[in-house]
């Protein structure tokens, strides 16, 4: 059984660069220079939410050129719309993302290029759904794409479907949730808070300086919902997951997919 979207040599170098691109747009707070483009706090969502989406096409491009043939597609519309209708129920409740799991159990199983693609597109159909269109959401679409991609890439194990396997994703699924969320509090942290908090960035500061702010705002501000969230999508893992793991296998096997 083939992965449901291969990562051919073209694929992998665009990913490759998504990725690097990815972090430099999350991580710009802690390098940039005061005076750069990017310390606008009106300028900077835009541009970079610019470029994610720009990135996320690439992507998207390079896979459908590797491959992407309509079982596949159909597969990611199936769980993108389920991801979706589920996000609502949840997210923004104490931090809790239900939708993680569908997105790790996806690349689990269909490989870690259809893990990336899902999270793009279960996030974005979410946000069309509730509205939830903004400068935040490319930011969203990339590190649910990271989760996905993670979950595809996870070590496989003589035993599918086991408690071993389970526990392995449970423990994934924890350290995911928590570092998606310091992802997207880095990804607002520069304009939430105004010049002279110790919990502000300093445009132009010191690296050690920023992270040490950055640490602190993440720890008094959304720990605990951080940790909520590792809690209840390894939750979700551990009981859903010996159920829809196999179900996910078995049409991945009936679906045969093959790729030039």
């Amino acid at each position: 059984m083939g992965e449901a979207i291969p990562l051919g040599l073209r694929s992998a170098v665009v990913l490759g660069m998504a990725t690097l691109v990815g972090v430099l747009a999350f991580c710009w707070p802690l390098i940039v220079d005061t005076g750069a483009i990017l310390d606008d706090a009106t300028v900077a969502p835009l541009v970079l939410g610019v470029v994610l989406l720009g990135v996320l096409a690439a992507v998207l491009v390079a896979f459908g050129e590797d491959g992407l043939d309509v079982r596949a597609v159909a597969m990611l519309g199936l769980l993108a719309a389920v991801g979706a209708v589920l996000r609502p129920l949840s997210a923004g409740a104490a931090g809790i993302e239900t939708v993680l799991v569908l997105v790790i159990l996806g690349g689990r199983v269909f490989g870690a290029g259809f893990g990336f693609v899902l999270g793009a597109t279960t996030l974005f159909a979410s946000a069309l759904l509730t509205g939830g269109v903004g400068p935040w959401l490319p930011f969203q679409m990339l590190a649910a794409s990271w989760v996905g991609l993670g979950a595809g890439l996870l070590p496989r194990l003589r035993r599918v479907g086991g408690w071993g396997e389970i526990a392995l994703l449970c423990g994934y699924g924890a350290v995911a949730a928590v570092v998606f969320g310091f992802a997207m509090n880095l990804s607002f942290w520069p304009f939430t808070l105004g010049i002279g908090s110790d919990l502000s960035f300093v445009p132009g500061g010191e690296l050690g300086e920023n992270l040490r702010r950055f640490l602190t705002f993440s720890v008094a501000t959304s720990l605990g919902w951080d940790l909520l969230r590792a809690v209840t999508t390894c939750l979700g893992l551990a009981v859903i997951g010996r159920v829809v793991l196999p179900l996910l296998r078995r049409t991945a096997t009936r679906a045969r997919f093959t790729h030039p």
